[in-house]
């Protein structure tokens, strides 16, 4: 004896071995042996032979027209048996019902199961609105196929142009375009970026990774509401004139410098700081914005500022113009520049000079400084200057060696081409600058906590560097206590700290009390974004590396294939390789020597650190960030 019966939502056939009533030993046409209940036996037959009766019955199945058959139903529950009747005009045969039972199954919109064997026809508007939506589904699914098969042949389907954001950066898995391009991914091999670019999506892979950051950071876009700024007392008038000396793109200038000879002999120092706080009082409009923005955001080329142009050009310190400042005068000793004393204001002071990088340092160096040059503007003001930085190095216990300082390098952007240079940090301009902002922060740090006004320290104990409100000694400097407070234009901790600065001097009430949950929350929020910040730079600055790189190959591929090949060239049969120096960090870490562009190279044998090697460059992924090279030689080792 033969039977049919259902298991796991499917139609089974097997020889009975044994019959216990409730369940039976049942043996497949593999030969393989199971139970099967009782209850889910359908029927039993002897013919047709069992290697033959799931065919027949499929086959009958597909002859049966479902809509004829579903006309056929009662408006009740019915049993397989009674419909098969119905439908043959007879009595069925075991094959007959199996094969109106395989129908009914396999059309669950037409016929709801209701038991074993039991099916009720679905009512007359259920079934229009099912069949309604199983066509747009069946539509669907042959659109998602053409999606794909287009994305596969690296063919852009036109209903993407509207949707590329969203498919790169915020896929809706449960959209047939994302579900399209995952399975062309999937076919290719690529990344949807990289298969998107492969199609003409991506017509600039800076902006993928620009529009990428923005918006995750800034989904609200980078433009500002109208700031109006509040009014605030009329200040004095100090009479210095004083110089500023940035980079040469630096439009928030924060610091300037005046020096002025007292007649005692003395020199006073001042330390002339932008004071955006004067107009942006707690909680106003213009404190929300940079609350929210944290600090102004770098990348070659480009920046995405911390306050609105209109706050900036109000208390940027622009040369030829008179700005509102917090100084710091310092007394220096005439003779041996000691510092004497320091006296805080908050006032207006005359800029006389915005000195920039790129014009300054050739005139003004260790070389010329040497040679006693002092042949241009303000060269008096700086070479003293340059003495009392160096007195003021050394005075932290940090001694005045410029010889193992690292390269700090430029970035230079402009009609999608970029130049990189190099400046080795610790120059003359580098030092004055950095250590009188370094006194300046630490002095107003200690001058709060004397007074018992909270502030927002950076303290550095262990190696480690952490912010709080506890003026803590900051190892790595030197000194007992620091804050940032020199850049109010451009970080929103240093805006904080001008306020309490501001309101210490005038004997006013802190703008933030002891225990402010509002201190706190700027840290916390100060640090995780200044991070952010700070990684998204690195990222577009190894972009602009890359994009260099390229440069380079480029120019090399534009020689003529009959030149010789110069320093740095390669000549591979026909073509040419750009071949680049780097210096081994560790294992197949590599760094390159003319840019700031670190990364592994797989090729490389094990050598040991600072081995100065030259690597073939190769294939340059501007997506992933990556770049392939080829082992080419060693040179020799890095001093």
């Amino acid at each position: 004896m033969n039977i049919f019966y259902e298991e796991d939502g499917s139609f089974k056939v097997g020889n009975v071995m044994a019959d216990n009533t409730t369940s039976l030993q049942v043996e497949s046409l593999s030969g393989k042996r199971s139970k099967v209940k009782a209850a889910n036996v359908m029927l039993r037959f002897t013919q047709p032979a069992l290697a033959e009766f799931m065919a027949q019955a499929e086959s009958l199945a597909e002859g049966i027209e479902v809509d004829f058959l579903w006309e056929c139903c009662p408006p009740d529950e019915f049993g397989a048996e009674q419909i098969a009747a119905e439908y043959f005009g007879h009595a069925p045969s075991p094959l007959e019902a199996a094969a109106t039972l395989i129908r009914l199954h396999s059309a669950p919109i037409y016929f709801h199961k209701k038991g074993k064997g039991r099916y009720r026809a679905a009512p007359p508007d259920v079934l229009k609105a099912a069949l309604a939506g199983a066509e747009r589904k069946r539509q669907q699914l042959a659109l998602q196929a053409r999606y794909t098969e287009q994305l596969c042949r690296f063919e852009l389907p036109s209903e993407f142009a509207e949707l590329l954001t969203q498919l790169l950066y915020k896929p809706d898995r449960n959209t047939l375009e994302v579900k399209a391009l995952e399975a062309a991914c999937a076919a290719t091999h690529l990344s949807a970026a990289h298969l998107l670019q492969r199609c003409g999506a991506l017509p600039s892979t800076h902006d993928f990774h620009l529009q990428k950051f923005l918006l995750e950071h800034f989904p609200e876009g980078t433009g500002f509401p109208p700031v109006e700024l509040s009014a605030w007392d009329e200040l004095p008038l100090a009479g210095v004139n004083a110089f500023s000396i940035d980079d040469a793109t630096t439009t928030e200038i924060d610091d300037a410098i005046s020096v002025e000879k007292l007649a005692n002999g003395n020199w006073r120092i001042g330390v002339h700081i932008a004071a955006p706080a004067l107009g942006m009082p707690r909680d106003s409009a213009g404190d929300k914005i940079a609350a929210q923005r944290l600090s102004t955001v770098y990348m070659p080329g480009q920046k995405i500022t911390m306050l609105p142009d209109s706050v900036v050009q109000a208390f940027t310190l622009c040369a030829d113009r008179v700005c509102p400042a917090l100084s710091m005068y310092n007394e220096v000793d005439g003779e041996t520049l000691a510092i004497l004393g320091h006296e805080s204001r908050v006032e207006r002071i005359h800029i006389s000079a915005n000195l920039r990088h790129d014009t300054l340092e050739p005139l003004f160096n260790e070389e010329t400084l040497a040679a006693g040059k002092l042949d241009y503007p303000y060269a008096g003001e700086l070479t003293l200057l340059w003495n009392l930085a160096q007195k003021l190095e050394a005075a932290r216990g940090k001694p005045s060696d410029n010889s193992t300082q690292q390269v700090d390098y430029n970035f230079h952007v402009e009609n999608d081409r970029v130049s990189i240079t190099q400046r080795r940090r610790g120059s003359p301009i580098d030092k004055v600058v950095s250590e009188l902002m370094i006194l300046v922060n630490s002095e107003w740090g200690r001058h709060l906590a004397e007074h018992g006004f909270v502030g927002i320290y950076r303290s550095q104990q262990n190696g480690k560097v952490r912010m709080s409100t506890v003026a803590a000694p900051h190892q790595g400097l030197g000194v007992a206590q620091y804050m940032w407070s020199s850049s109010p234009l451009r970080r929103y901790v240093d805006l904080l700290n001008q306020r309490q600065i501001i309101a210490m001097l005038r004997d006013e009430e802190p703008a933030y009390p002891k225990n402010d949950t509002a201190l706190y929350a700027a840290i916390r929020d100060f640090d995780t974004m200044y991070t952010i910040y700070g990684e998204f730079q690195r990222n577009m600055e190894r972009y602009w590396c890359l994009r260099w790189l390229q440069q380079e190959q480029a120019e090399m591929e534009a020689l003529s294939p009959n030149s010789i090949p110069q320093a740095g060239e390669r000549d591979a049969g026909s073509l040419r390789e750009l071949i680049v120096t780097a210096v081994v960090l560790r294992e197949n870490l590599v760094k390159l020597t003319s840019i700031p562009l670190i990364f592994r190279a797989p090729s490389l044998p094990e050598l040991p650190a600072n081995t100065r090697v030259q690597l073939a460059i190769g294939e340059i992924d501007l997506l992933d960030l990556n770049v392939q090279t080829r082992f080419a030689g060693t040179l020799e080792e890095e001093a």
